[in-house]
């Protein structure tokens, strides 16, 4: 008789998983090593269960990033060629949407008035959404333009249905490009932008082409040097780890073209969704 307990206790202790053991103990008032110690407690568990879940997302990140920095020298010959040379320039529709960007407009189409492109294949949209002074400032800087002969138009909403992703959809309705560049207030696009893109759209199987970001005061503070650091991460290690991979990458929102018939084939820019260029992606 007491062989038989003895040999059912023994199996039942080989049975209970090293987790609920442990489990048991902590919870056990009989089995607890820290009886008169320690209880746990829901308000401890309260605390601990999202401790470790954040623990474990960041964890799976950190492995995400070692995962992309093999991945970028693993594929560091797979980089593409040159673009075939480009038979007949495409027109292109250039979008500028801004919004409440007086100090940076001005700028902006200055440095798209540069770009060596020409003239009769450009169709500029400035999706003005402002309900400051940007109306008036940038109304005058499209007229000033549009006196030299540049094909800018000024388009104002006063109903700012979608934000950012409902301008750029307004202004498709009357755009006329093959390809459509898109640039947000902040930036200052160099003037061979669209020479150095447009090539590899050549290739009809690639919708858009990213380009690079990087800061007009990179070397201004430590701070700025940083910043600058942080974002060359994102378009030099996780963009080009990606793209040598083979893998998806996402459109950045600006500073890219995309091929007008594929924004028109994915369904155009959703309103129902604050990464719009994403979602397009």
């Amino acid at each position: 008789m007491n062989f038989a307990q003895h040999a059912i206790g023994l199996f039942a202790a080989a049975a209970q998983s090293p987790l609920s053991n442990y489990w048991s103990k902590l919870t056990d008032p009989n089995r607890n090593p820290f009886r008169g110690l320690y209880q746990l407690n829901s308000f401890d568990l309260a605390i601990m269960i999202p401790y470790f879940v954040v623990l474990v997302i960041l964890a799976a990140y950190g492995l995400h990033r070692y995962y992309l920095l093999y991945s970028y020298f693993k594929n560091r010959h797979n980089v593409p060629g040159p673009p075939p040379p480009v038979a007949e320039w495409p027109k292109v529709t250039i979008q500028l949407p801004i919004y409440n960007e007086r100090y940076v407009i001005e700028r902006l189409v200055d440095a798209v008035a540069r770009f060596d492109y020409p003239r009769e294949l450009l169709d500029i949209q400035v999706l003005d959404d402002s309900t400051d002074e940007t109306v008036e400032v940038a109304r005058a800087c499209v007229e000033r333009y549009q006196a030299l002969g540049l094909p800018i138009h000024y388009l104002h909403r006063d109903d700012r249905t979608g934000f950012k992703a409902g301008a750029l959809e307004a202004g498709l309705k009357s755009a006329t490009g093959e390809f459509v560049a898109i640039f947000d207030a902040d930036f200052v696009p160099a003037a061979d932008f669209l020479r150095r893109t447009l090539p590899y759209l050549v290739d009809e199987k690639i919708a858009m082409v990213q380009t690079r970001w990087t800061y007009l005061n990179r070397n201004y503070s430590a701070l700025t040097e940083v910043e600058t650091i942080l974002l060359d991460g994102h378009f030099v290690m996780e963009h080009g780890a990606r793209s040598r991979n083979g893998d998806f990458f996402n459109f950045n929102g600006t500073a890219g073209v995309w091929r007008r018939s594929v924004i028109d084939e994915a369904g155009g820019w959703q309103h129902d969704t604050l990464t719009e260029d994403t979602d397009l992606s």
